[in-house]
């Protein structure tokens, strides 16, 4: 039993895998014409998106917070040993998920910003 409850969090962990750089291949919405830089510096403003880990330094917090508040809730109100583990681990997995879903939101800001100081009128 204790095998399949650890092979639940190998999709998690695939899908974080997955969206490593989803938010460093964001193109952002540029509103006016763009010149013949553009592609140029889209790829740069992304490449440095890119140099971003997937995870930011606030992750492991976040991981220790969801398995606390998830682990603390289930000690109240289900007072079994093996729960509280379970729901330790799927608040920390949760709190990991959050961690890089934020992290790929930075990518896109970054990417953003860049393309502003680089004087593109960025809309989105």
């Amino acid at each position: 039993m204790i095998r399949l409850k650890s092979l639940s969090a190998i999709p998690l962990i695939l899908v974080v895998a997955a969206c490593a750089n989803s938010g460093a291949s964001y193109q952002p919405v540029i509103d006016g014409p763009v010149g013949p830089n553009y592609s140029n510096d889209l790829a740069y403003c992304q490449s440095l998106a890119a140099q971003q880990g997937a995870f930011d330094s606030n992750t492991g917090a976040t991981a220790a917070t969801g398995a606390a508040i998830a682990g603390g809730s289930t000690a109240v109100f289900n007072n079994k040993g093996t729960n509280v583990r379970d729901a330790a681990l799927l608040g920390a997995a949760a709190g990991i998920g959050a961690g890089a879903l934020q992290q790929q939101q930075n990518k896109e800001v970054l990417i953003r910003n860049c393309m502003r100081g680089r004087g593109y009128n960025v809309v989105g």
